[in-house]
């Protein structure tokens, strides 16, 4: 398959990116620079330098089988620009030229528009979003109904909290300990429903090439981990003592704003249209493979 990808360089975007290779697809990649655009060349990605809030510069899509959106602009326009470029890269996929199947476009939500749950929640369950994503679920229903005639199959991905590489907030977590300190927001109680980058981008994978798959999935380890427990494990194993500390939720809201409610969040949460595919987590908790995942952190810092 031919398949154009945003965000091809960030968190998530580079493991899709790495799993359509290894599926052997095509991949056109939107990047925003030169060097980036160079870093794809090499590994055998087309890439197009352009941004998404120029749609002329990912025209490019219309000559693929389907989109998979990873990118978002973290700026004060983010949100109004995820939701012109949802409509502009439909206007695309609408528009290809080849293959018999008909397009797809799948885009990147997050478990945070679920909100706390009262039970393990499923890809069904009600939203009640975090107010720092209040404005996804409206996003995610424009996706679904602009597949509602048909004409393109949509499909919306919700990642757990991502880990694995040196980026993310458990790869921020990461960095932390080996500095010392570890904050947690409140109590450190609440559960994290995590997901590995490499297991993540399988679902990307599955759903990309499944003709069948549309709709919600979740992508999460059901590990069920409270904070605190991923905050001691990562620091028994630093190299140097570190220490944890809790920051009030009042503070930290002080501080962060609404992304700290976010963290806060307590949240079981289940993948049953994703294990439906075919997939399973390779990795089901940070706890039991810190070590692994120190050696990812430091490798992929010293090869940044």
């Amino acid at each position: 398959m031919r398949i154009f990808l945003t965000g091809a360089t960030g968190y998530i975007g580079s493991a899709v990116l790495d799993a359509l290779l290894r599926g052997g697809h095509q991949v056109t990649a939107l990047v925003r620079d030169p060097e980036k655009a160079e870093r794809v060349r090499v590994r055998g990605v087309q890439p197009i330098i352009g941004e998404l809030a120029k749609p002329k510069s990912y025209a490019a899509a219309d000559a693929c089988d389907g989109v998979i959106h990873t990118a978002f602009e973290h700026s004060k326009r983010g949100q109004a620009l995820d939701r012109e470029t949802i409509d502009h890269l439909f206007a695309i996929v609408r528009r290809r030229t080849v293959g018999r199947e008909k397009p797809f476009f799948i885009y990147t939500s997050g478990i945070w528009v679920l909100g706390k749950t009262l039970a393990p929640a499923e890809e069904d369950a009600p939203l009640n979003p975090a107010a720092l994503v209040a404005w996804r679920p409206d996003h995610e229903r424009a996706v679904l109904e602009g597949g509602a005639d048909g004409q393109v199959r949509t499909a919306i991905i919700r990642p757990g909290i991502v880990y694995g590489g040196s980026r993310g907030i458990i790869g921020d977590m990461l960095k932390d300990a080996g500095n010392g300190l570890v904050r947690v927001i409140g109590t450190g109680k609440n559960h994290w429903p995590c997901v590995y980058d490499r297991d993540l981008a399988d679902v990307y994978l599955r759903v990309a090439t499944r003709a069948d798959a549309s709709g919600i999935f979740h992508a999460n380890d059901e590990g069920d981990e409270r904070v605190n427990d991923i905050a001691e494990a990562l620091v028994h194993h630093a190299k140097m003592h570190a220490d944890i500390r809790h920051v009030p939720l009042e503070e930290a809201r002080a501080k962060m704003g609404d992304y700290a409610d976010a963290l806060a969040l307590d949240q079981l949460v289940r993948s049953p249209r994703a294990r439906a595919l075919g997939w399973a987590p390779t990795l089901r908790s940070v706890t039991g493979n810190v070590a692994r995942l120190l050696e990812e952190f430091r490798n992929a810092k010293e090869a940044a």
